[in-house]
């Protein structure tokens, strides 16, 4: 049984609210992470707790709970060199940005010649999205994992 402490290794397809795929993971490695220590969104962990291996299920939790509520009016302007993902800025597109609190991801507002409006909400903010999971592997994290805070590995981080 799924309980902090665990490495869990699960594969996922990401569907929006008409039941379309946004992104799956299905024919590659499993995503591994180390369970009760903040390393997956709240509500897909929630979900996995408590679940055993071979477990597949389906879960829409609360936007809280994975990409955030949007936030109306969080544009901001940044200069486009701090821009990663393209050469060319287009309204619409995504972009990874650096932060203080590390990357993230930006929706592109508004293109000027050396400023970028960008909305700083994450692109799946506020949605109701469905994770089809299957739960493929777990096992006792290691002390050096815990020590850490993150799972070793494959699907995991490499040193």
């Amino acid at each position: 049984m799924i309980k902090d402490d665990m490495v869990v290794m699960f594969n996922y397809t990401l569907k929006d609210e008409n039941g379309d795929v946004i992104e799956t993971n299905q024919g590659h490695d499993p995503i591994a992470y180390l369970h009760g220590h903040d390393n997956m969104m709240p509500g897909v962990e929630d979900a996995i707790t408590g679940k055993n291996i071979g477990d597949s299920f389906t879960v829409t939790p609360a936007p809280e709970t994975t990409y955030g509520v949007r936030v109306e009016n969080a544009e901001q302007r940044v200069p486009t060199k701090h821009l990663q993902g393209a050469k060319v800025w287009k309204p619409g597109m995504s972009a990874l940005v650096h932060t203080d609190q590390g990357q993230r991801q930006v929706t592109v507002v508004k293109v000027g010649k050396f400023m970028v409006t960008v909305d700083t909400n994450h692109p799946l903010a506020g949605r109701e999205l469905t994770f089809d999971i299957n739960i493929v592997d777990a096992r006792e994290a290691t002390s050096e994992e815990i020590a850490h805070g993150h799972a070793h590995g494959t699907g995991g981080h490499h040193h």
